[in-house]
């Protein structure tokens, strides 16, 4: 009987050490400020949410009112607990005040890659500088601090809109992912994936530093 191929497979496979070390931290721009998110953020979070259309695509439901705000802030914080992922919120720095929320998440140290994801923004600050600016710093932090090789991102399929704004960061559409999410309201969405490595980030970093030089703020 031949040998099987896997007989002197050795475990666990030895990855290299990874110099990514995910612990929260403030990022400052020209118009936001992306900070830890806290308990403390809940009020400007509960007014900056105040939108259905906000939540239509997201994986959390509605977030309605000021205690599910908390709970939803609270879920986070946990997920932070685990390595998996850091969220952060969105000040504006003109008014000091939270308008929405990101985070570093599906956080994979050994193979020095992470999303961007679960970003959402007031009504008032969506198709302005803020998103873009987020992006880069959150892009520019991954790439020259933590030394990833690979940042993510994803989107509903039926999200046009957020898979403009993607690609528009020039980012790569690795492909959808069918069936790949069972929504709160039991409907099965299917994910596109977009990626940038690091062999393409001081293109997208040009990119991205072009695009805000035009953006106005509002």
């Amino acid at each position: 009987m031949s040998e099987s191929p896997i007989t002197n497979l050795q475990l666990p496979i030895r990855l290299p050490s990874s110099p990514m070390k995910i612990e929260p931290v403030t990022l400052t721009g020209k118009w936001v400020r992306l900070e830890p998110l806290s308990e403390a953020h809940v009020p400007d979070l509960t007014v900056a949410g105040d939108s259905d259309d906000i939540w239509r695509y997201m994986l959390y439901g509605r977030v309605r009112d000021e205690t599910a705000m908390l709970h939803w802030v609270r879920t986070l914080l946990e997920l932070q607990t685990h390595g998996t992922d850091v969220p952060f919120a969105v000040i504006y720095l003109e008014t000091g005040r939270a308008v929405g929320a990101t985070r570093y998440m599906d956080i994979r140290p050994a193979h020095r890659g992470l999303e961007i994801g679960g970003t959402w923004y007031s009504v008032n600050y969506q198709r302005t500088a803020v998103n873009t600016e987020c992006k880069y710093l959150l892009m520019r932090y991954a790439f020259e601090v933590l030394k990833c090789i690979r940042v993510q991102l994803k989107t509903d399929l039926r999200n046009e809109r957020s898979q403009r704004a993607i690609e528009r960061i020039g980012a790569v559409r690795e492909g959808v992912l069918r069936n790949h999410i069972i929504t709160p309201e039991g409907y099965f969405r299917s994910s596109v994936m977009y990626s940038v490595i690091d062999s393409e980030w001081t293109e997208v970093k040009q990119r991205l530093e072009d695009k805000l030089q035009n953006l106005k703020s509002q």
